[in-house]
């Protein structure tokens, strides 16, 4: 095969490939908007998500040491509070990370 035909058949299976993965989400999406399954996931997911990153910051907290239990328990309320505010996940992840990073910080010294 020559240098050219080469990349020129290269770059067309390239291009299909792309293509064909660029489209499939949109083939597939119509069917999955009328999912029943799709919409109670839709309701319990964020809930669940929020759940395991609860766990998974409290797994390290000691709660004999007020060193790590007082940031993590005011980050942990400030997350709570921000959320049932302005009921945005984003301001409350935000929001909440920030205080527990400057708590922390400011109590390892």
């Amino acid at each position: 095969m020559s240098g050219t035909l080469y990349l020129v058949s290269a770059v067309a299976v390239s291009a299909g490939i792309t293509w064909g993965l660029r489209a499939l989400p949109f083939a597939v999406l119509a069917p999955l908007r009328r999912s029943a399954a799709l919409r109670a996931l839709s309701l319990q997911m964020p809930v669940g998500l929020m759940l395991i990153l609860v766990l998974y910051t409290l797994r390290d907290v000691d709660p004999g040491t007020w060193r790590t239990l007082a940031p993590t328990a005011l980050g942990l309320a400030a997350a709570v509070l921000l959320h049932l505010r302005t009921r945005n996940a984003v301001v409350s992840i935000l929001g909440a990370t920030a205080l527990h990073v400057t708590l922390a910080t400011l109590w390892q010294t």
